[in-house]
């Protein structure tokens, strides 16, 4: 059957995320602020979860419809297919947000919306009551400009939550973002990659993941994997075609990070996601970062010194890795940072620079090739 399903993903990496569910063949993509649209299959589900990078979680969407008052908001739930998607004992928490629309109190709108969707099974498995005792089917609702859209996730957690970081630095980049790093790029495993701050590895890891088209979401669990309506063989089918895409070559990848702790993590991350053998970590300052290379690609997230002391010590930071670098003139460097004046103290001006959202902070991807 056809299912309409909506990726939501960070702002600035919609065309990346439509880019690769194009290539695993969806249809009807369509990137729009902030998530992409597509419709497929049941199979889909499991593809899409299991190889997206750039996509933060995969849900079905339900329906949207006018949501002005509350009982408005009720009879357009209602209406809804849930029996579609949600079993008689399925369990189907409620969340969601709201903006711009007269609709703005988020706990009364959870009540509507979850007395709206058990009317409704109620009818349709003729039953005084619902158990909910059986896999989770978590429904979203997000009302924006009086109109409300229902999903379902079939995620759980997020996708950037590869399985391969359990604990990172203080402040790690999320996986979904360093991926979009290395797509935007256009790292084909040809060049050295080098990323002089490291932290818990996760920019090398996703460039080695990359290199070998290997799927992030392959050593993770999904929720829609306990959903009976998805057989298990849809997903085994799903991560045989993953694995038969993958790439088998050497690839030459480095980080380094002043801190052994980090290196460290670094390590132990690579190794859980597979990839150890394509990368090199060591204890370094990127300060003194030096390469005999003639050409490669720098792909980096320096400290952002989000705080007023921590500010003074991040341009020190981005001026000495500036002195650094400078005499590689044949190499690329994609360096992300919200530090306003990062081009002035790191000594360079950006040939090109892109927004992007690191989490809720804003940061510009800073390009020199």
């Amino acid at each position: 059957m056809d299912i309409k399903m909506y990726v939501p993903c960070l702002f600035g990496l919609e065309g990346l995320a439509a880019d690769e569910l194009k290539r695993l063949d969806m249809r009807e993509v369509r990137a729009e602020n902030g998530h992409v649209c597509f419709t497929g299959d049941k199979g889909d589900i499991a593809r899409a979860n299991i190889n997206l990078r750039t996509g933060e979680r995969v849900l079905i969407d339900v329906g949207d419809a006018p949501a002005k008052t509350f009982d408005e908001l009720f009879e357009a739930v209602r209406a809804m297919p849930w029996d579609r998607y949600i079993p008689m004992d399925g369990a189907f928490p409620v969340k969601g947000h709201s903006l711009n629309s007269a609709l703005h109190s988020i706990p009364d709108c959870q009540r509507i919306v979850k007395k709206a969707i058990v009317e409704r099974l109620k009818a349709r498995y003729k039953l005084q009551w619902l158990p909910e005792t059986g896999p989770r089917y978590q429904v979203q609702f997000a009302l924006m400009n009086d109109r409300v859209t229902m999903l379902i996730d079939t995620s759980g957690q997020g996708l950037h939550k590869r399985g391969y970081r359990p604990i990172g630095n203080a402040a790690p980049l999320r996986e979904t973002l360093a991926a979009a790093m290395v797509k935007l790029a256009r790292y084909r495993g040809r060049e050295l990659v080098c990323d002089p701050f490291c932290g818990s590895g996760t920019i090398p890891i996703e460039a080695a993941l990359a290199a070998l088209n290997r799927a992030p979401g392959l050593n993770r669990s999904f929720d829609a994997q306990k959903w009976a309506w998805l057989r298990p063989e849809i997903w085994r089918d799903a991560v045989q075609e993953a694995r038969d895409r993958e790439f088998h070559g050497s690839y030459r990848i480095w980080g380094g990070d002043v801190d052994p702790a980090c290196i460290d993590i670094a390590r132990a991350n690579a190794k859980r996601a597979g990839v150890a053998d394509h990368i090199t970590f060591a204890v370094a300052d990127a300060m003194d970062f030096r390469s005999q290379e003639s050409g490669g690609i720098i792909l980096s997230n320096p400290p952002y010194g989000e705080r007023v002391m921590e500010r003074a010590e991040a341009e020190q930071i981005y001026a000495g890795f500036g002195r650094a670098v400078r005499s590689l003139d044949q190499w690329k460097l994609y360096i992300l940072s919200s530090h306003t004046e990062f081009e002035r103290t790191f000594g360079r001006t950006a040939v090109k620079k892109r927004k992007l959202y690191n989490g809720m902070i804003k940061c510009d991807l800073f390009m020199y090739f």
